[in-house]
């Protein structure tokens, strides 16, 4: 009998905001934010036969490190200590979004093989198991395990119902730098550690009050991330210099921003020219939803 296999989308992760509300006493700092998933994103395939393995490929794939190491094999053992007689096998992981990125992709990654394993083994996405094994790999990985727009507080475990946005055009840009998320929180300086009030209420479906809503709700970690890395102004200075964007923002603790357009069209005229004025700039137009 053919060995079975399957294949599952692992989208960029987008923060269309993100606000740090507080510190626990054991150092990680506490969020409000809302996450949106784009078209973009790596690819995480698993064919179910023999031991647990890894093939990594594709732009990025030389980023992500050694694949022991990586956060698809982790989620494999991870899953198969928590479920007797998992069935397993080989995964291929295609690198499509920069590391280090602010884009979650190490923990879309590990998001999409639990999906997969879930889909071999039989495995409801809502099983405590798989929950679980979620929340210990990292705290992006609740979120990215089904990928509809929500929002996330505490340190990322806390998710709400899923969101009804509208689908924005954007361009992502990554000017070529990868920032370590540590040491950008290390950097914050902390001078609102106030719970902000602006995610009490409802989120807007529609474009012109979403867009004025996010306006309202900023990235709190830009500043930290710039110090560390100027291009991150760079960029975002390019993409708000860009005909027809609506409002750009840094996601997650960087160094890829987003700008947000009126239609797709725009959004797509908008990266061609980017990127051919920073070819050194790994530039996406894509649809966040």
């Amino acid at each position: 009998m053919a060995a079975r296999s399957f294949v599952e989308h692992a989208p960029a992760k987008v923060n269309l905001t993100l606000r740090i509300t507080g510190r626990r006493r054991d150092g990680y700092h506490t969020l409000e934010s809302l996450v949106a998933f784009a078209l973009v994103g790596d690819r995480v395939s698993l064919r179910v036969a023999g031991k647990v393995d890894l093939t990594t490929r594709g732009r990025f794939a030389a980023a992500v490190g050694a694949p022991a190491n990586n956060l698809v094999l982790r989620a494999a053992r991870a899953l198969a200590a928590e479920v007797p007689k998992l069935k397993t096998g080989r995964f291929t992981l295609t690198k499509n979004l920069p590391a280090a990125g602010g884009l979650g992709g190490g923990s879309a990654d590990a998001a999409a093989a639990l999906r997969l394993l879930a889909r071999a083994n039989g495995i409801a996405l809502t099983d405590i198991r798989l929950l679980r094994v979620a929340r210990q790999l990292g705290a992006d990985v609740p979120v990215c395990l089904d990928p509809r727009a929500r929002l996330m507080r505490g340190i990322g475990e806390v998710l709400s119902r899923p969101q009804r946005v509208p689908r924005l055009a954007a361009v992502l840009v990554n000017p070529g730098v990868a920032l370590v998320t540590a040491r950008v929180f290390a950097r914050f300086d902390g001078i609102k550690m106030k719970s902000p009030k602006g995610h009490s209420r409802r989120i807007p479906s529609r474009m012109k009050p979403l867009l004025e809503y996010l306006a309202a709700q900023p990235n709190d970690l830009e500043g930290a991330a710039i110090a560390l890395a100027p291009k991150v102004a760079a960029a975002l200075d390019a993409l708000r210099r860009a005909r027809g964007c609506e409002l750009a923002r840094m996601t997650g603790s960087g160094a890829t921003c987003f700008g947000l357009f009126g239609s797709r069209r725009a959004a797509e005229a908008a990266a061609r020219k980017l990127a051919t004025q920073h070819r050194r700039w790994w530039v996406r137009a894509t649809v966040l939803r």
